[in-house]
């Protein structure tokens, strides 16, 4: 039997349950993360299905305030373009997020799927994302870790809305804490962020501006296989809109992404103001099918996203490594690991490696689902992270 939290203060919003199958009866598992397990369950009561992240509290111990501010950002949010909340339950052993449920499937899946995609199409979902992540400014809530892995679809129709899921990077401006800290995902991060300035909101316009450019084209506006060179690419907002792939995209598109994509964050689009851009406001948005070269950069790139993520986590926490090395015996990078010219001192400078701590949102989404086969190698990215940690 459940029962509120009579305590006063923090946690009296958690109702207390002995034994959570009493209240829902757990189905399969949907996903698992690294320190959670997400499974469809059904409520008894009502029959309603949710998504529920089970979380052993012996794997928060150290990581209480991620998962704190989590629920408390998640709390204050209602939006019909975002992943819902709707409860919180507490036994002696568990913490339980009950999840809103969402059955359409991830960004990238529906658009290889589809038979026919527009630049249309990409602005009509985009500007579902504008509105969201405008909702959650206006809140003060940073997002800081969108990403087309993060954008589901709310069901299998065809004219289902998109969701944005997954707060465990996120933030409230004004909390007394100054945004500094580098987290995200690396290729959708902005600029000021790797270079540990500190930074606003503008961080999530960047992000919304990277997604658009990878739904116009099926490929990320940043790549090396080089971290360092990567970053550097970012740093420098280095992209183009390379032919052939953007020859049958408008000007219009282009227009928009550069406003978001814009590496100085004082001039960068708002939320706000990209809503008023012709290309998301206006019918300067093309109804040209382009989904057979979309579609075919999406399967190259991003076929097997996942696991991708896990070596390149992998490889940031060696790339820090290699840096933390540098920086302490104020030596070369050792030679199996070349560089370009003055990319040393260059990378010293911008990272501060005593302070940083690249954060993945893998260890707290409330949706993020594994294959079986990937838990091993995801878990052994996280003891990597903590050894530098």
């Amino acid at each position: 039997m459940a029962r509120e939290n009579g305590e006063s203060g923090k946690g009296t919003w958690k109702k207390q349950v002995d034994d959570i199958k009493k209240i829902f009866e757990l189905k399969e598992i949907l996903g698992t993360g690294a320190f959670s397990e997400v499974v469809l369950a059904q409520e008894r009561s009502t029959g309603k299905m949710f998504a529920v992240k089970c979380i052993p509290k012996k794997a928060l111990k150290g990581k209480e305030s991620s998962i704190e501010n989590e629920i408390t950002v998640l709390r204050k949010i209602k939006h019909e373009n975002i992943v819902a909340l709707e409860d919180i339950y507490e036994s002696s052993n568990h913490l339980y997020l009950i999840m809103q449920l969402v059955s359409g499937g991830e960004l990238f899946d529906r658009i290889v799927e589809k038979g026919f995609y527009t630049e249309k199409d990409a602005s009509t979902l985009i500007r579902q994302v504008l509105d969201a992540v405008d909702y959650l400014h206006k809140l003060g809530i940073v997002h800081r870790d969108l990403k087309p892995e993060n954008l589901l679809y709310f069901n299998p129709q065809d004219e289902s809305k998109i969701m944005i899921s997954d707060f465990g990077l996120s933030k409230m401006e004004g909390s007394g804490d100054v945004m500094s800290t580098a987290c995200g995902t690396p290729g959708y991060v902005a600029p000021e962020v790797l270079a540990q300035k500190p930074y606003s909101k503008a961080v999530d316009c960047w992000s919304i501006g990277v997604i658009a450019y990878i739904l116009l084209c099926g490929y990320p506006p940043f790549y090396d296989e080089n971290d360092s060179k990567l970053f550097e690419q970012i740093l420098k907002a280095d992209y183009e809109f390379d032919a052939p792939y953007w020859d049958d995209i408008s000007d219009s598109a282009k227009d928009f992404i550069g406003s978001l994509m814009e590496k100085d964050p004082a001039k960068r689009f708002t939320c706000d103001q990209a809503l008023r851009h012709p290309w998301i406001a206006g019918d300067t948005a093309l109804c040209k099918n382009i989904h057979e070269s979309v579609s075919r950069q999406i399967r190259k790139n991003f076929a097997k996203s996942k696991w991708r993520q896990a070596f390149n986590a992998t490889a940031v926490v060696r790339h820090m490594r290699r840096l933390q090395l540098s920086s302490s015996m104020g030596q070369s990078m050792d030679s199996s690991h070349p560089h370009p010219p003055n990319s040393r001192s260059n990378s010293i400078s911008l990272y501060q490696l005593d302070h940083f701590s690249f954060v993945f949102s893998c260890a707290f989404s409330p949706m993020f689902m594994f294959a079986p086969v990937f838990k091993t190698c995801f878990k052994s990215t996280i003891r990597l992270l903590s050894d530098v940690s």
